[in-house]
């Protein structure tokens, strides 16, 4: 039996945080020795014996690894500091996402408060498992390029995709991919019974971070064209994918593609033909779902589903986590 592991999370009140406290305190080889809010000090943190701690009172040399699930800019100064205290690190944040500082400017207008600490392994573990064995310091995807990275991914890696064409992903987030803080927009009355984009086109930040993906995976790749939209649902994520296939491949070909990709992968399920990936096959677990839908024989549809808590932050963290540790991947997933 592995010893067990002792953990610090980070901005755990949030609600990616909460879903981490979740599934971290039933995970058979690890303990939560602090769990931090600045907004919430003192208050219990629910299902566990503890109380929230502000930030700066976490004690690093009691832990073994810690989550950060903090605000960019935020977390990549208390990545360093674990990092120096021997302690490993999963960050939820954009802090370690992109590869280089420049970048990092570009799509969040901020200096990389912590510069020396990229690249840092990028935390999507069905393309990039190798690298996360054993890693100190990991960078956990957002919700949005998992869901698109996936549900793309297949087509990049075997070159499938018309050159010069664009990539097309018409994205819909439950209202929690916003933060638990208030705002305006997100509401209840301003959120229900609507459905609105934001950011379209190329505007929204994770444009950088999935194209600086889906380059590793194909240096050909078309110019991604991203429209983010807000779903009147707590949780949940679903991106329609819309791309050109080369004249030597055929879309309904792409079904034997996907499942031999994913035939393996315990958290990713392709749906067989014909149907429909929906929310309801992801809410409140750790997986993606994926259904193809061949619309010409060169034009393909494809549907990505995740829960944007989970497969999309806390779920795909502790995947990181138990790869970081030599743990049976899945641990506190399935």
């Amino acid at each position: 039996m592995t010893s067990r592991i002792s953990v610090g999370v980070y901005g755990a009140s949030g609600y990616a945080g909460q879903d981490l406290v979740d599934i971290l305190r039933a995970h058979p080889q690890v303990d939560i020795v602090f769990a931090t809010s600045n907004s919430y000090a003192g208050d219990p943190v629910p299902g566990t014996a503890l109380r929230y701690i502000p930030h700066d009172q976490a004690d690093l040399s009691a832990v073994q690894a810690v989550f950060l699930a903090l605000p960019h800019t935020a977390s990549a100064p208390l990545a360093a500091k674990a990092g120096a205290a021997g302690v490993r690190v999963v960050d939820l944040s954009a802090d370690l996402r992109l590869d280089t500082p420049e970048r990092y400017q570009q799509w969040y207008q901020h200096t990389h408060p912590c510069p020396e600490l990229l690249p840092t392994p990028y935390g999507l573990p069905e393309f990039n498992r190798e690298k996360l064995r054993g890693a100190t310091r990991v960078a956990a995807p957002g919700c949005y390029p998992t869901t698109t990275l996936l549900g793309v991914a297949p087509l990049l890696r075997h070159d499938w995709l018309q050159a010069g064409t664009p990539i097309i992903v018409d994205a819909k987030s439950g209202v929690s991919g916003a933060g638990r803080e208030p705002k305006a927009n997100t509401h209840f009355v301003e959120v229900y019974s609507n459905f609105s984009p934001y950011n379209p086109g190329r505007a929204h930040r994770h444009v950088g971070e999935i194209e600086q993906e889906m380059h590793k995976l194909n240096p050909g790749a078309g110019t991604l064209i991203f429209t983010p939209h807000l779903l009147p649902v707590d949780r949940g994520l679903m991106a329609s994918i819309y791309v050109t296939l080369k004249p030597e491949h055929s879309s309904k070909a792409a079904q034997a593609l996907y499942e031999e990709t994913y035939g393996n992968e315990p958290l990713v399920t392709v749906l067989p033909p014909k149907q429909q990936a929906t929310l309801k096959h992801v809410v409140r677990t750790n997986g993606c779902a994926i259904s193809l839908t061949p619309v010409t024989e060169q034009y393909l549809h494809i549907t990505s589903v995740t829960d944007n808590l989970r497969k999309g932050a806390s779920g795909q963290a502790v995947q990181c986590f138990n790869l970081m540790f030599d743990l049976p991947e899945t641990t506190a997933l399935l």
